[in-house]
């Protein structure tokens, strides 16, 4: 390898490098999703997925927060995990 792509592997974020990091993106990326739709569907005070109960604004907002927590905790992991033992 050449030293220009070292540095640009390293300064870089590289989410797809291992199967961890790939399924914690796209957990990172399905939980912020579904806490739009929480919050969007405690705006509208409308059933959650047109399924299941109305909701308020409030139960919206924490459902969102809920989904919002988990969306930052994967992207995290999914950032700075190094690989493990499948390398």
């Amino acid at each position: 390898m050449t030293e220009t792509e070292t540095e640009t592997e390293a300064d870089g974020l590289v989410l797809f490098e291992t199967p961890f990091k790939i399924g914690a993106t796209g957990l990172a990326v399905l939980s912020l999703l579904l806490g739009l739709i929480f919050l969007w569907s405690g705006f509208q005070e409308m059933g959650l997925l047109f399924v299941g109960p109305e909701q308020t604004l409030f139960t919206g907002l924490v459902g969102a927060t809920i989904c919002f927590g988990i969306s930052v905790v994967a992207w995290v992991a999914a950032v700075y995990m190094e690989p493990g033992f499948d390398k």
